[in-house]
């Protein structure tokens, strides 16, 4: 059966006849704020990638998303990989990463920037980036094996199932390394982050895998900093707050814009327009209008593959405001996701908000996680987070 897609990446038909086949949407999980602690529960690091369910039906391979979309065009590489190291009629639950081994101290890091690039329309860049940034696939479940259907056995039945069908797997695929021992967990948490890892998945004891559902739990790493709100956007639905951009100062006083918090509800939208008023003289001196490009400053509306038609005006403030926002984790020199709005912080002076103020993970090898190596040696990274 041939594969066939819509222009949107949903599948018409497959090409995989397995006890369960694509679209399927994989088992979720909850944020929690700390690690459950009850007997049984099994424990595995989060990566920081494209949740992927690989389906292979002998000589057909289909990459399923989570959103139900087909990623097979994208990633060649792990659909050849997929064909040599996976059993030859499975469903495997995973995770598409990127790994950097070019970056700051030389120690390889996922970087989620990288596979973003990977999903492109055009072939021959397909085919590029699947040579210069190839993707691994990182296994941690087994939904089907042959005929055998097993999203009904419990997590450990089918953790045993997977760790025994892909025995033999080498770089760059991988299985996910687990424990059950709450403290090597709690030291993941704490280490693992400087590989680019975001957290760490808790799984009960007796979980079936039924899609859709979030039945598992998720740690994330959550931090605090003090940023100048230096413009703003409009909100779409009319003359209200959308959200704030955000900026820090780096070392030589250039202020980039790392990100937005935008999470308001419509009250908060019309209160904060009324608090940015005084603000919005803000004249032709203001850092972002022009932006220092031999210095490498970031400014809002760069245009991206990801913005598509999204309008990116925004409106500059003066830079005096200081806001204390909640974040997760940095990517590069910007916010990794959208930072959630505290409080304002009159008291603090906008040019004491810079990078020093972050939080930086330890520095860690993420070959040391994937060949589930935790002892070894974890060294603080200088520089910024």
């Amino acid at each position: 059966m041939i594969c066939l897609t819509t222009v949107g990446g949903v599948w018409l038909t497959v090409a995989v006849d397995l006890p369960i086949n694509p679209p399927v949407e994989p088992m979720l999980a909850k944020a929690v704020s700390r690690l459950p602690t009850e007997p049984g529960t099994t424990y595995e690091p989060k990566w920081d990638g494209f949740r992927c369910i690989v389906f292979r039906d002998g000589d057909e391979v289909e990459l399923a998303s989570r959103g139900g979309k087909t990623m097979t065009r994208y990633f060649p590489e792990v659909v050849e990989q997929a064909l040599r190291q996976l059993p030859e009629r499975c469903a495997v639950d995973g995770e598409l990463i990127v790994i950097r081994r070019d970056g700051p101290g030389g120690q390889p890091r996922l970087d989620f920037e990288l596979l973003a690039q990977r999903i492109h329309p055009a072939a021959s860049r397909v085919k590029l980036l699947a040579e210069t940034t190839p993707a691994d696939f990182v296994a941690f479940d087994l939904l089907a094996l042959d005929d055998e259907l097993l999203t009904d056995q419990p997590y450990p039945q089918r953790r045993a199932r997977l760790e025994q069908a892909l025995a033999g797997v080498r770089p760059p695929v991988h299985v996910t390394q687990v424990t059950t021992d709450l403290a090597t967990a709690r030291r993941w948490f704490d280490v693992f982050e400087g590989a680019g890892l975001d957290g760490l998945i808790a799984k009960p004891a007796d979980l079936p895998y039924e899609p859709g559902k979030r039945l598992m739990a998720k740690v994330k790493h959550a931090r605090t900093a003090d940023v100048v709100v230096a413009g703003f956007r409009w909100h779409k639905t009319g003359p209200v707050v959308g959200s704030l951009l955000l900026g820090l100062y780096d070392d030589d006083g250039v202020l980039h814009h790392i990100g937005v918090s935008s999470s308001f509800t419509a009250a908060r939208r019309k209160e904060l327009l009324d608090e940015l008023e005084p603000y919005r003289e803000a004249g032709p001196d203001h850092p972002w209008v022009h932006g220092d490009h031999e210095r490498g400053q970031r400014i809002p509306g760069g245009v991206s593959r990801w913005t598509g038609t999204k309008n990116l005006e925004w409106e500059p403030l003066r830079p005096e405001l200081v806001a204390e926002v909640g974040y997760d984790a940095m990517e590069g020199d910007r916010l990794r996701h959208t930072a959630r709005f505290v409080r304002w912080r009159p008291d603090r002076d906008p040019r004491s908000c810079g990078y020093d103020q972050l939080d930086r993970p330890i520095r860690y090898d993420v070959d040391q996680v994937l060949r589930g190596d935790p002892a070894a040696t974890a060294e603080p990274a200088p520089g910024r987070a």
